[in-house]
């Protein structure tokens, strides 16, 4: 299992600190998000400081931008990071497509497909498969004059990784995605029940096995070395979970549960912006089952408990409340724990050959 991280870049001139300080630390991959800064620009300057880290969006917001725009970003951050690039995308709610950003909204789990496919359809003239003449629903992409075409990828492609929440947008990922980014608002229960199912759907529209695919399970952590950093950490991640819980669009992760009954309230009072009372409604059980919660030298095995055996790659989100030492210690943990199943699976393995039967 891969161990990552989801980390702030408040100001774009450290990026490239940040990011190398992260690979220092031992992390696979580190992404950025969309917030309040484009979660582009901040991997040009990772991918000049550091060498091996893979570099992401978690997410990047797809119904923003035109497949074109996209498939230039994602070229270039493959360029520019020598074949380390993974592009991130997920819809975003209708308010903000259609409020913030001016944009089209319809059929999200349709228009993420056809995205992908257009995207995929611009790289493909890029590296002379076939020419450009994609005609879909949403988006058509038929002109590419000489001046515009960088031609074939030295670095290969970005692998297209897709943000989803909900069977439908989740199958859709699985079909035409290189990998599943996660939604951190998930408990062990739903990764069972909702989205490894809706996964193997989409696969299976694919003709594609789960070994083709990337599964990253971005992962809240509240975390602290002593009782008032701890409690300061759940505090923030209580108020994460009580926005996430008056999303109609999260909904589902809490049907069947205990807390069925909380969204309509939470999404009455954020209609009101009652913010504070909103954190006040979501319970300890709550915050325990979606996010991971303990003293440091806690969280890796706990981390392991959510996501084993689900996922190929973890990722550690500090995004309401930064860390210090960007969980490096908990990353070193987490490896020290792979490394020891990779050990006793060796010494298995040596204990108990397997040998080929007469007639084979």
């Amino acid at each position: 299992m891969d161990i990552c991280t989801t980390v702030p870049v408040p100001d774009l001139a450290e990026a490239g600190d940040l990011f190398a300080e992260l690979e220092a630390g031992g992390f696979d991959a580190a992404f950025t998000y969309e917030t309040k800064h484009d979660p582009f620009l901040p991997l040009v300057l990772a991918a000049d400081r550091t060498t091996t880290l893979r570099l992401g969006t978690a997410i990047a917001i797809a119904f923003a931008r035109t497949p074109m725009v996209l498939a230039t970003i994602g070229r270039d951050l493959q360029d520019v990071s020598s074949g380390r690039c993974m592009l991130g995308l997920g819809t975003q709610i209708r308010p903000h497509i259609e409020r913030r950003y001016s944009m089209p909204w319809s059929r999200p789990a349709a228009r993420l497909r056809e995205m992908v496919l257009a995207i995929r359809a611009i790289w493909d003239a890029w590296d002379g498969v076939a020419p450009l003449n994609f005609r879909g629903e949403f988006y058509t992409h038929t002109l590419l004059p000489p001046a515009f075409d960088p031609g074939p990828a030295r670095f290969g492609r970005p692998r297209l990784v897709l943000g989803a929440v909900g069977p439908q947008l989740t199958a859709t990922a699985a079909e035409v995605g290189d990998g599943l980014l996660v939604h951190p608002f998930a408990t062990r229960e739903s990764l069972e029940q909702l989205t490894l199912p809706a996964v193997d759907h989409g696969l299976s529209r694919s003709g594609r096995a789960r070994n083709e695919f990337e599964m990253v399970v971005v992962t809240m952590v509240a975390t602290g070395s002593t009782g008032p950093e701890l409690d300061a950490a759940i505090a923030t991640v209580r108020g994460q979970l009580a926005f996430y819980g008056s999303t109609p669009a999260y909904a589902r992760i809490l049907e069947g549960t205990a807390w069925e009954s909380l969204h309509p309230r939470l999404h009455a009072l954020s209609k009101e912006g009652r913010w504070d009372d909103m954190t006040a409604l979501v319970p300890d059980d709550m915050v325990e089952a979606i996010a991971v919660v303990g003293r440091r030298e806690e969280i890796a095995g706990l981390v392991r408990a959510k996501v084993g055996g689900i996922a190929d790659a973890v990722s550690l989100e500090c995004t309401r409340r930064p860390d210090p030492q960007h969980f490096s210690d908990i990353c070193a943990d987490l490896q020290a724990l792979e490394a020891a199943d990779r050990e006793v699976a060796l010494r298995q393995a040596h204990d108990n050959p397997v040998h080929p039967s007469p007639e084979s």
